[in-house]
């Protein structure tokens, strides 16, 4: 069974409320999870002292280890929160020292574009 770590709307119209749990990668948005791991509150409603994001980081460290992988927006949460992502499976040594640098900040995740500067040509 493949499986994602990622997120399931519970809040209301203009209050987002979020669980954050593992579901298979073919269950709906709002599907039934394997397990919940937490939640994310993104406008910090729950009070001041409140983090938004509420983790049980052993199990989403075992989720990821066992082979889980998480959604984009979970990734960056759990970067945030300090547990780097595993490099793709199959990937090469390289690429694997690449997403380890990445994650540690000491190289960028990809080259920006080259801006193309053309001169028109002149007729004459």
């Amino acid at each position: 069974m493949v499986v994602r770590i990622r997120m399931t709307r519970i809040g209301r119209k203009n209050r987002p409320f979020f669980r954050v749990g593992v579901f298979d990668v073919r269950t709906r948005r709002d599907g039934e999870p394997v397990e919940i791991l937490g939640t994310y509150d993104p406008l910090g409603t729950q009070g001041k002292d409140s983090e938004p994001v509420k983790l049980d980081l052993e199990r989403v460290k075992y989720w990821l280890s066992v082979g889980a992988t998480p959604s984009e927006v979970m990734a960056s949460i759990l970067k945030k929160a300090g547990i780097p992502p595993r490099p793709a499976k199959g990937a090469g040594r390289s690429a694997k020292k690449r997403a380890k640098a990445v994650a540690k900040g000491r190289v960028r995740k990809s080259k920006p574009a080259a801006k193309a500067t053309t001169k028109p040509a002149v007729k004459g």
